[in-house]
């Protein structure tokens, strides 16, 4: 016996159960358990123990894997404990079957009765350890050892069909008093290295050894602890031949005679003429270290002799030495780079033949109908080859074994009859033989395990040797030179990736679907690559990139005739007045090239009231086939940084008065509804108003308001009102809102509604994932549904109030000096009436709220709501209550009450003289805080910024040292996104960004542990430093998702709360500069205030909820993009990309000069039906300064419900319903009524935590990927209950009858014409028909009857086509059950 042999048979391990290895996922996990000592009074001194550990699976009673067997090991007793054996045994593994129910169960076997009796092995108790989940014992996971209470019995109670998991259910089950296993469990990583060598479920102690695998270093004698891998020798497989005794054809023949026998024995039939064919003979060669296939068996394709001399391939050998060309040969060489020089390493060869049902009765196979044929595949033989030799080239002949001795593929392999013809042959070789030349690289040779045993002591004596590549057998098993799979391989035997051939069944298996295809091998392998370490691609997207085709804002047109314009006009919209109360007139808007920003600055009229008044919404005629027209609609948009807005439901109705009918009417009024639903009698149109002053505007916001006005967009979203389904999106730019210097302006615009359809993914597969070139963007489409009709207006008003002052274009702020402090901010500033400014005393009550509060609460007037800081006005009306308390004091004086005036003067009195108390001891108690406050604000300055998304803000604060002495200042910033400059070339950048002249200091700055910077100061020095501050998280308020979510009474709101701003998002961050023992030299507060960002375009994503959406969007190329420099040297620039999401993956990379560059977004999404809203910036310089354009994206997470369907034919199918707490009438809605149907089609009840089935037909009208959307309304509260997402795999029908007919172009009254159906079955039948293009072709009937095998004339009219070109109208016939009989095709050519 082989020393492969020998290991081979040791090893074998029982399989997991049935149900384990179909749902086996793909990841191991290894453990590291350490059986340390048994403690117990069942001990009895003296006594020699073992433990013993198995795998079992408790859900299904299964033991698995190989018991583990440990050392003998006698107990001792050692008071005042009680006896213990100690084991201290290392166990190594890893399973796949992470599920709570897997255990390693430990049993303790005692040895007795030894002697010249012999001695018996007695089973004293049994314990369980769980690998994964939660397990019977009650201890710290976290903790390294563990103790393992011991069960009476053996471990066969575990398959009694009572026993229940987890063991705390079983009561027949008896705890060992006093007894336990002291244990420790840990995941081991380091084994993950040696998962090629080491099967799974196989229990291995590091004392054995694991071939493949160095003995351990020094004096530690677990190679396991750390393993190391031997050096892999690469060696190469030539003219490989297969010799079947005692021929190739008489042994075919004799495997199909028993083949048929057994397949007519199974079906229990008689001869039938028909049989089974060879379809194809394969060799499996993988490399086998004695436990499992290092990798992958490769897969070659033999084909005979004599076919291979008629082909004519050189460089075979002669048939001469192998029997009249009886042989099965390889035409190329097999390549095994994983080939270990160990005594137990062995290349295995397994010959299989692929077999399948032959076509005629004459027995031979049809050539073109090995589609539909069954395969069966059947192991014939096989052979193991250990080489230890000291050569590097050999020619090796091996015996061929076969029978029910036990191989490494796990499979049945097929015996010749001992009878049969080939027993004359030699018994050594009564199976075949396969003979092969072997050769290594030049520097590897395959040496004796000797020399492999005296390298590694020699070795382990010396210090290790750093290695830069990682360990070879890592590598995978690929060869690209070897020989593939042929397509019966892929087609007939899925097989798991990574596992091996000893997995699989081979029994009688069949396989529709088989395709011969031979690998061309007939080249011989060039010279093998230095390294076959696998290596990543460079970055290909797994997804097809789509196009970045969002929503952006293009100019307005009209498309309406004048007589339309004349009939919106008059519909008695609210007139626009100035202030002056004047109509302002419709004027074009200015030319942006003419937008002054100095004469916006000097306009007298700062005060901006923006109004927004939307007219009416037009269907456009490109709309007609995508779906119906909603009777309601609202608007979702946000202005500047005021709230979002979600008008309230506005009515679609026609100029007439009457609501629009379909197409009928091309522009609609929007008109206001009652909270019943009816009409509102006011004027048509919406009104939305802004009022922009310096009251609203923060000091020197003034310009930035200017400025989103001249640079943004506005995007507004159309909902149906009904079925709360986008309908589209537009966007209107606001530089119409500009006055330049005029009283007032007004605008008339007619945007496009347009909504962008996204296919679903379409995945790479093969090459093209390889080729970043040539993947094109797909599966994107902007349809246009209609036009909203908005008049933009700017009204002018003058200020009372004195606009804020600017704040400086200057990037140098200077450090406080002190002198223009007030301390305290106890001083109150009034404007004089001569012009000048007067200060007084503010009282400390008027200043403190924490003073006041105590005063106040003396008060009983103020009990109820002391003010927290009164002011001024508030301490005028105190006064004047107080003076009419003294006036009703002094009357009812006069009235003879003195002795109550006397008595309420002495309360006064006493009360001030507690109110003094109280000041004095709050004034002592605050003092230390009071003045540490004053100090503070001496060395304090203060910056504000206007922070945009991605945009970075750069400023130098000028930083003096006022000591005599140095210092190193260390530099604390309380907030992550303001941060202090540190390299010279991006100080440098912002500086040229931003024209500064100050100079810039190289190696400035030494980083702390703590990454804090710290900058040396000499005497007296100042120094600038620079900062940069720059978010990419967005406002809550703008991140606030509008969409569908509900709109119920109170939809009002929003529209009246326009006018309130989004103020409290001021942010203040401190910076301190702090030298040694943590004292301040100088504090900087940096007030932010956030500003809205510019939108370039908007993106709408619909995904299934708690899914990953993973998009690759192409970006346009660099010149195109709006900011991008011209002439750039150095050609394109890179792009680099940041999210406002941290939790978001967004990132792209250079593919290089000339290769267009994606973005690649990986989002989580939530429950359906959450919206997701982030942006997403692109930069085009390194240090991330503006972004070239910032995506605005929106997730929609819905509810998912995959669909296989063919085009034309109705599918069905059913929803569950789950109602609310509360009892709903609702109804669905579908973004494609045509091609959806459901029942009940109205509004229905919804009970209370109930449950009802929503029937769904769906006839798509087009084959391939895409989505449809429903919605489940609330009809009454006008709310989103529930939301689905259909993904459609639409087949084409197969096309029976193909027609093409010409028809002129450009108007008309379009054409009739008639087909003939015949009716194929004997009887009558009904039969329905339907079309793909209902808007190009009208059947004169619907449906039709016809008599068996008679023929019916089918009418068809053509509707007349406005433009020339090519169309396909498929006409489905569909039978009574709606189910596709026949489908014809009719081209038509419009000319």
């Amino acid at each position: 016996m082989s020393e492969w042999e020998r290991v081979f048979l040791q090893n074998l391990a029982l399989p997991p159960h049935c149900q384990r290895r179909r749902t086996r996922p793909p990841g191991s996990t290894a453990f590291r358990c350490v059986l340390k000592y048994l403690e117990g009074a069942a001990l009895t001194q003296g006594a020699e123990y073992q433990l013993r550990l198995s795998l079992f699976d408790a859900t299904y009673h299964h033991f698995f894997g190989r018991t583990w067997r440990s050392g003998q090991r006698a107990a001792r007793d050692t008071p005042p404990r009680p006896a213990r054996a100690a084991f201290n045994e290392t166990v190594y593994f890893h399973t796949s079957l992470n599920h709570p129910g897997i255990a390693a169960v430990v049993e303790v076997v005692a040895t007795v009765g030894k002697g010249d009796e012999g001695s018996q092995h007695v089973s004293c108790g049994f314990g369980l350890i769980p690998l994964f989940g939660r397990g019977s014992e009650a201890t710290d996971p976290a903790a390294e050892d563990r103790v393992l209470k011991l069960y009476h019995g053996t471990p066969r109670a575990l398959l009694h069909p009572r026993f229940q998991d987890p063991v705390e259910k079983n009561k027949h089950l008896t705890v060992m008093e006093k007894s336990h296993l002291q244990y420790a469990l840990k995941p081991h990583q380091p084994l993950e290295m040696i998962f090629h060598l080491l099967p799974e479920n196989l229990l291995m102690s590091g004392l054995q050894t694991v071939p493949g695998l160095l003995p351990a270093r020094g004096d530690a004698s677990d190679c396991l602890q750390k393993p190391r891998l031997m050096k892999p020798v690469t060696c190469y497989l030539e003219r490989l031949s297969v010799q079947l005794y005692p021929s190739l054809e008489e042994f075919e023949e004799e495997l199909l005679d028993l083949l048929n026998s057994d397949r007519l024995l199974k079906a229990n039939a008689a001869p039938d003429g028909s049989g089974v064919v060879v379809r194809e003979r394969r060799l499996h060669v993988g490399v086998h270290n004695g436990l499992r296939f290092v990798q992958v068996p490769q897969v070659a394709v033999l084909v005979p002799e004599a076919e291979m001399a008629r082909g004519g391939y050189p460089g075979m050998p002669g048939s001469g030495a192998r029997g009249a060309g009886q042989a099965l040969v390889l035409r190329s060489r097999i390549h095994l780079s994983e080939m270990v020089p160990h005594p137990v390493f062995g290349v295995c060869f397994q010959l299989e033949y692929v077999f399948c049902a032959a076509g005629r009765a004459d027995g031979k196979a049809l050539p073109g109908s090995a589609s539909g044929e069954a395969a069966d595949m059947r192991s014939v033989c096989w052979a193991v080859w250990s080489p230890v030799l000291g050569t590097g080239e050999a020619e090796v002949v091996l015996p061929l074994r076969g029978g029910p001795c036990r191989s490494p593929c796990q499979a049945l392999v097929y015996r010749t009859p001992p009878s049969s013809r080939s027993s004359r042959q030699g018994k050594h070789v009564e199976s075949g033989t396969v003979q092969f030349h072997v050769s290594t690289d030049s520097e590897e040779h395959l040496v004796t395990a000797a020399e492999i045993l005296r390298k590694d002591r020699d070795e382990s004596e010396k210090p290790p040797t750093p290695s830069l590549s990682p360990p070879a057998p890592l590598r995978m098993a690929a060869s690209p030179r070897g020989p593939g799979l042929s397509v019966s391989q892929l087609l007939a035997s899925p097989q798991g990736r990574g596992q091996p051939p000893a997995q699989r069944s081979h029994g009688s298996r069949l396989s529709a679907g088989i395709t011969h295809l031979e690998a061309d091998l007939g080249s011989l392998d060039p010279e093998p690559c230095a390294g076959d370490q696998l290596r990543a691609l460079p970055f290909a997207p797994l997804q097809v990139p789509i196009a970045a085709m969002g929503l952006q804002a293009g100019s307005s047109r009209t498309l309406l005739s004048r007589a339309s314009l004349a009939r919106l006009h008059a519909a008695g919209f609210p007139e626009i007045l100035d202030r002056n109360q004047e109509p302002v007139e419709i004027s074009q808007p200015v030319d942006p090239a003419s937008f002054s920003l100095q004469l916006e600055e000097a306009d007298p009229l700062q005060g901006n009231e923006i109004i927004l008044q939307f007219l009416a919404v037009g269907r456009d005629a490109r709309d007609s086939a995508e779906g119906m027209w909603p009777r309601t609609v609202f608007l979702t948009f946000q202005f500047y940084r005021f709230p979002p807005v979600t008008t309230p439901r506005l009515q679609l109705v026609s100029t007439d008065g009457r609501p629009a009918a379909g197409l009928a009417v091309p522009v609609q009024l929007l008109v206001r509804l009652n909270k019943d639903g009816t009409l509102g009698t006011g004027p048509p149109g919406l009104q939305l108003k802004y009022m922009v002053d310096p009251a609203f505007l923060r000091p020197g916001e003034q310009r930035w308001f200017v400025r989103y006005l001249a640079e943004h967009s506005l995007q507004i979203d159309v909902w149906d009102g009904d079925s709360l389904l986008l309908v589209g999106s537009a966007a209107v730019k606001l530089e119409p809102l500009l006055r330049q210097g005029r009283a007032a302006v007004r605008t008339h615009h007619e945007l496009e509604v347009a909504t962008t359809e996204y296919e679903p993914d379409v995945m790479v597969m093969g090459r093209e994932a390889l080729r970043h070139g040539a993947l094109r963007p797909l599966g994107v489409r902007v349809v246009v549904r209609g036009h909203l009709h908005l008049c933009l207006a700017n009204v002018g008003h003058p200020c009372e109030e004195t606009p804020g002052q600017l704040p400086s274009r200057s990037r140098l702020l200077p450090a406080s000096d002190g002198t223009s402090s007030i301390p305290g901010g106890s001083w109150f500033s009034l404007n004089a009436a001569g012009g000048g400014r007067v200060s007084r005393a503010r009282r400390l009550a008027e200043v403190h709220g924490e003073l006041a509060a105590a005063l106040h609460s003396r008060w009983p007037e103020a009990r109820l709501a002391p003010p927290a800081a009164p002011s001024e006005a508030a301490a005028a009306r105190r006064r004047k209550l107080r003076r009419m308390a003294l006036v009703r004091q002094q009357e009812n004086a006069g009235s003879g009450r003195t002795p109550q005036l006397l008595q309420g003067w002495q309360e006064q009195c006493a009360q001030h003289v507690r109110d003094l108390q109280i000041i004095d001891a709050y004034r002592e108690h605050i003092k230390g805080e009071s003045i540490s406050q004053m100090l503070s604000q001496a060395i304090t300055a203060t910056h504000t910024v206007h922070a945009v998304l991605g945009t970075a803000e750069f400023f130098e604060f000028t930083l003096k040292n006022p000591y005599g002495v140095q210092h190193t200042v260390t530099i604390e910033v309380d907030h992550p996104e303001l941060s202090v400059i540190l390299d010279p070339r991006e100080w440098r950048h912002f500086k040229e960004l931003t024209k500064s002249v100050t100079p810039v200091e190289e190696e400035m700055f030494h980083l702390r542990d703590d990454l804090r910077p710290q900058v040396y100061l000499r005497p007296n020095e100042t120094v600038r430093i620079p900062f940069k501050y720059q978010t990419f998280s967005a406002d809550p308020a703008v991140v606030a998702a509008q969409g569908p979510a509900g709109l119920g009474a109170d939809a009002d709101v929003a529209a009246r709360s326009v006018g309130k701003s989004g103020a409290g998002r001021t942010k203040h961050i401190q910076v301190s500069f702090q030298v040694s023992g943590g004292k301040p030299i100088a504090v900087l507060r940096v007030k932010v205030e956030p500003q809205p960002h510019v939108v370039d375009q908007t993106f709408r994503f619909y995904h299934p909820e708690l899914t990953f959406l993973k998009k690759t969007i192409r970006l346009p190329p660099w010149h195109t993009l709006p900011g991008a420099p011209v002439g750039m040297p150095g050609g394109e620039p890179e792009m680099f990309v940041r999210c406002s999401d941290p939790d978001i993956i967004c990132e792209t990379k250079n593919m290089g000069p000339g290769e267009p560059q994606d973005i690649f977004l990986k989002v989580a999404g939530g429950p359906s039906p959450q919206i997701k809203k982030f942006f997403v910036a692109i930069y085009m310089d390194a240090w991330l300064a503006a972004p070239v354009q910032i995506w605005q994206f929106y997730l929609h997470s819905l509810q998912r419900l995959d669909v296989s369907c063919m085009a034309g034919q109705l599918t069905r199918l059913s929803l569950l319903l789950r109602g609310t707490p509360a009892l709903r009438r609702v109804r669905v809605f579908t973004s494609h009524p045509q091609e959806l149907e459901v029942d009940p089609d109205g509004a229905f009840l919804l009970p209370a935590n109930g449950i009802q089935d929503l029937y769904i037909g769906v006839r798509p009208r087009r084959a391939g990927n895409r989505f449809i959307y429903l919605n489940l309304v609330d009809v009454e509260s006008h709310q989103l209950v529930s939301s689905w997402l259909l993904c459609l795999s639409c087949r084409q029908p197969l096309i029976s009858k193909a027609f093409e007919i010409s028809l002129p172009a450009g108007g008309g009254r379009g054409c009739n014409k008639r087909i003939t159906y015949t009716n194929p079955y004997p009887s009558p039948r009904l039969y329905f028909l339907c079309t793909n293009r209902p808007d190009l072709l009208q059947f004169k009937e619907d449906s039709f009857e016809v008599a068996g095998g008679e023929v019916y004339t089918i009418g068809l009219r053509f509707a007349p086509s406005q433009s020339v070109g090519e169309e396909e109208i498929l006409i489905h016939i569909n039978d009574h059950e709606d189910k596709n009989e026949e489908t014809f095709c009719v081209k038509v050519l419009y000319q």
